[in-house]
């Protein structure tokens, strides 16, 4: 009888007072999130705001309780530094770690380096900023996209470029040696051609060109109605400020790639001209997440958010809270199935919702306008 009275004591107390009956470590544990962005390299002007955008997320979740009943989110930030030896190095220490998910990078190539070591895993992994619309299929059903694929935004550009700007020719530069960027330029021209316009010239580079010089003078020649130019960051403002220097003053067009201050502070505001480039909706936006998400960061880094991949960044970490909220656990095939099954989640950056598998999630695109240093959303263009 005495037993009996003992056991009812312990499963009423369980009731009541749960915290009281586990230990210190096991009542704080966290919920480990992997964030693998270069920090620093030539990817640093995007992948840097992708990573506060992640911390920012996890902050305000924290500070409303957590997840799952009171699980802190932990973030472990990995710095790649844009080298995709090292994306793949820090996939595996991640994995390691045995983190929940993994959350990263603005840029493909390195997606593909780290995303295959968490699909071997079984660990989700949200690329909060890549736009290759293959990668889906390439890494495998762990593998979710926050952000539209290339085809989506070189379609923006090519269609504001003809039926807007009326430019009927282009000369293409292309950075060769990135994924996102060959991508991005082949997508272009298929679109750009096919509403009626002509490539006049098609020049590849390496990545990491510092001397646009032989190029410029090629495009000085040729006297085309704009210049599309499908590069990473550390290229954008280069490229910018080596075409202005000598005059030529034709619209410049690009994708996500030169969403970065660089394309001011390299030239400077006044060479900073008659740039158009297709981008993740959220500059200019007064929709109530953007203003929230906007003021939060505001609030924590006393600045406005760099660019769109700071709100990829946000959005990416937000995505996987929701789902986590409602798989109700973290096992990895009941996350990843609540990933997949994202419908009308409402981002910084659009709504995100996942239907065919191994697709993109169709979003808006914003075509923003660069006059004399000033930003401004010239279209919105939609799939």
């Amino acid at each position: 009888m005495l037993r009996t009275k003992t056991i009812s004591l312990v499963l009423f107390l369980l009731v009541l007072f749960p915290a009281a009956c586990f230990s210190e470590g096991q009542r704080v544990q966290t919920l480990k999130i992997a964030a693998l962005y270069n920090t620093t390299g030539g990817m640093s002007s995007i992948d840097g705001p992708g990573l506060d955008g992640v911390k920012l997320a996890a902050e305000m979740i924290n500070q409303k309780g957590g997840l799952l009943r009171g699980r802190k989110v932990e973030i472990i930030a990995f710095d790649t530094k844009t080298d995709a030896r090292l994306a793949a190095e820090a996939a595996r220490e991640a994995v390691k770690m045995g983190v929940v998910a993994g959350v990263g990078y603005g840029d493909s190539t390195y997606v593909l380096a780290a995303a295959p070591v968490f699909q071997s895993a079984g660990i989700p992994f949200i690329t909060s900023g890549a736009t290759l619309p293959d990668l889906p299929k390439v890494i495998g059903n762990h593998l979710f996209m926050a952000a539209f694929g290339d085809d989506a935004q070189a379609h923006a550009v090519a269609d504001f470029a003809y039926k807007t700007l009326k430019a009927r020719s282009v000369v293409v530069w292309t950075d060769s040696t990135m994924a996102f960027t060959s991508a991005l330029s082949g997508y272009f021209k298929q679109r750009f051609t096919a509403r009626g316009g002509k490539i006049l010239d098609d020049e590849p580079f390496p990545s990491g060109k510092k001397d646009f010089s032989q190029l410029v003078e090629r495009l000085k020649r040729t006297k085309p109605d704009a210049v599309f130019i499908a590069a990473i960051p550390d290229e954008a403002g280069l490229t910018v400020k080596q075409i202005r220097q000598k005059n030529i003053f034709m619209p410049i067009l690009s994708g996500d790639g030169f969403d970065t201050d660089l394309i001011l502070t390299i030239p400077g505001k006044e060479l900073a001209d008659n740039i158009y480039f297709s981008t993740h909706v959220f500059r200019g936006e007064i929709r109530k997440e953007v203003v929230d998400f906007a003021a939060a960061y505001k609030r924590l880094h006393t600045k406005e958010p760099d660019n769109a991949f700071c709100a990829l960044g946000f959005d990416a970490m937000n995505l996987l809270a929701d789902a986590i909220e409602r798989a109700g656990t973290i096992e990895r095939k009941a996350l990843t199935s609540s990933i997949a099954s994202t419908k009308g989640f409402r981002g910084v950056t659009g709504d995100i919702s996942y239907g065919q598998p191994g697709k993109p999630p169709e979003k808006p695109v914003a075509v923003i306008g660069v006059m004399k240093g000033t930003y401004r959303t010239a279209e919105v263009w939609r799939p």
